[in-house]
């Protein structure tokens, strides 16, 4: 037993030259690197000095963990990792497609942000136009002329982090009163991109809602303007009859391209034109694809938008002639079940188109969420859709006077297929009518907000509890966009039913005002908005779907474990 105890000294020898390590770091890596004499010197031997190097730096290693090993072990309790925190977003990027509001149409663009205990920031939009390129660097000698330009520290300007971009169209004042403005007064105006910093951030929604006049679509089109992405899935475009259907393709960025492939899909199948494919979009540009011109004579079309490269906005606009037109939201992601909220009583027809994207074929059973919970409408119980197409039925007066949901669900629990779906609505008054498309929506989560509503009783609250419990919601009501005190409401809404309400509405209104939902218990709750407007006799309607904010982020916790420098 004594024998190890006197070798234990040798393994001082390479310890002591451990400090070399670090006056010799700058050319450990090349052994010949400039500044190292000793390896420069005539003789010198590199692998000699690299064993040594190494041979230390493992005596060092060991060293340290043989010490570890003798201390005691540290309290368990201690050793957890914490629990993940939350932390509010710091930025939301939002992009608006092509306001497409043809010659005597206009736009206007609301920004809206919850009101929040966030700090600084801005909120604003602006209009994509292409960026000019960089100009060449500037030579490094002084300027002969000063600038007449104080700078942003001087003059008591907010610094560059908290101020809002120069060529901003429209610019939010403070979290908690929207601010509207119009979108460019064009027929080939551009789509826009909003963005929301620091306390701005947490919530922010942007509502682009355009007035028609014209003979041609008169009505209303409302759009929730929506993040970049790489996918988008649209149900219930068409190129048959008077139907107009164009793709609006937006990449804001400002320096990347992108390239962009349109696959449709129709009741046969995929339809296959070179014309959808490759697609540029160059940075700062937006394009407004017609449909008519990729395909003609699809009644049901399905359209899914992949970026192959880049990251996009991405919408498709409906125009039926006389008969209405408005924004088609995308489609939540394919999934089995499908919710779609913000079915109006009054509806006078309902079309469903559904497309089933995978290899296997979809059936599916079809529900309605009344004010008593789901029933199943007489005569439409389900409906099949195969594999790669899409199938449509007419649904009539589906709501029987109530307002309510739709649901779509596997009509077999052991064979779930992911679809998506799009439910076309018409309201009609004296022989004419408008037309609006709801999609397959997700729950509001913790809050959702939508920015443009208005009062006097045109903007209704359409809120289906899809869980199988009773539901509570607190539903805001913001300040006017001209003046306004907050108004809130607490709806609670039984397990499977659809509660629709005219929204709550600031006192003493002036403008437009924001609404958020925010789910207090039970739920998953799915929410919609119906926004009305009489244009020329017509009765203009939009209905936007609530989508979870997520204004804040799980951020996980970390401890140091040295054991990742063993493997």
């Amino acid at each position: 037993m004594k024998k190890p105890t006197l070798k234990a000294p040798k393994l001082k020898a390479p310890a002591l030259r451990a400090p070399k390590l670090g006056r010799s770091a700058p050319g450990a890596d090349d052994p010949g690197a400039p500044g190292d004499p000793q390896a420069s010197g005539p003789g010198a031997s590199a692998g000699s000095r690299t064993g040594v190097s190494l041979l230390a730096g493992a005596v060092a290693i060991g060293v340290v963990f043989g010490v570890a090993e003798l201390r005691p072990p540290a309290d368990p309790a201690a050793a957890a990792p914490a629990a993940a925190a939350s932390a509010k977003v710091e930025r939301t990027a939002l992009v608006c497609p092509q306001p497409l509001h043809g010659l005597t149409g206009s736009t206007a663009l609301t920004l809206f942000s919850p009101q929040d205990t966030g700090t600084g920031g801005y909120g604003a939009l602006s209009d994509v136009v292409p960026h000019a390129p960089a100009a060449d660097a500037p030579s490094s000698a002084p300027s002969a002329a000063p600038s007449a330009a104080p700078s942003a520290a001087a003059s008591g300007a907010p610094a560059p982090a908290d101020a809002a971009p120069a060529d901003a169209r429209v610019v939010l004042a403070k979290p908690g009163v929207p601010v509207s403005g119009p979108a460019a007064n064009a027929d080939t105006a551009p789509g826009s991109t909003a963005v929301a910093t620091g306390g701005y951030a947490p919530g922010f929604t942007v509502s682009q809602t355009t007035t028609v006049t014209d003979e041609q679509g008169r009505g209303l089109s409302g759009f929730s303007c929506t993040p970049t992405g790489t996918g988008f899935w649209f149900s219930g475009a068409s190129t048959a009859g008077d139907r107009v259907d164009y793709v609006s393709l937006v990449n804001p960025d400002p320096v990347v391209p992108a390239v962009v492939d349109l696959k449709l899909f129709g009741d046969k199948g995929a339809i296959d034109n070179p014309a959808a494919e490759g697609i540029a979009l160059g940075p700062g540009t937006s394009q407004a694809i017609r449909l008519p011109s990729l395909t003609k004579d699809q009644k049901d079309l399905a359209v899914h938008v992949v970026a192959r490269s880049g990251r996009i906005g991405a919408a498709v606009h409906a125009a039926d002639g006389s008969k209405g037109s408005d924004w088609i939201p995308p489609s939540a992601t394919p999934a089995p079940t499908q919710v779609l909220p913000g079915l109006a009583a009054d509806t006078s027809a309902a079309r469903l188109v559904v497309a089933a994207p995978g290899e296997e074929d979809a059936d599916l059973k079809i529900q309605v969420s009344g004010r008593n919970g789901w029933f199943t409408p007489a005569g439409f119980e389900t409906i099949h859709v195969k594999a790669g197409m899409v199938n449509a039925v007419d649904l009539g007066q589906v709501t029987r006077g109530e307002p309510g949901a739709l649901r779509l669900s596997p009509s077999d629990p052991s064979h779930p297929t992911p679809v998506v779906a799009a439910l076309r609505l018409d309201r009609a008054q004296n022989g004419k009518s408008d037309a609006a498309w709801i999609t397959g929506a997700v729950p509001v989560g913790q809050r959702a907000s939508i920015a443009d509503n208005r009062g006097g009783n045109a903007t209704t609250l359409y809120l289906t509890s899809t869980g199988e419990q009773e539901a509570k919601v607190k539903v805001t009501a913001s300040a006017g966009s001209g003046g306004g005190t907050p108004a809130t409401k607490e709806v609670s809404i039984p397990a499977g039913a659809t509660v629709a309400l005219p929204a709550p509405e600031p006192a003493g209104l002036n403008g437009v005002f924001g609404l958020t939902v925010e789910t207090v218990s039970g739920g998953p709750v799915t929410a919609a908005r119906m926004l009305t407007a009489t244009v020329k006799d017509v009765p203009g309607f939009t209905v936007q779907a609530f989508r979870d904010d997520h204004s804040t982020v799980r951020i996980p916790q970390s401890q140091p474990d040295p054991a990742v420098l063993l493997h």
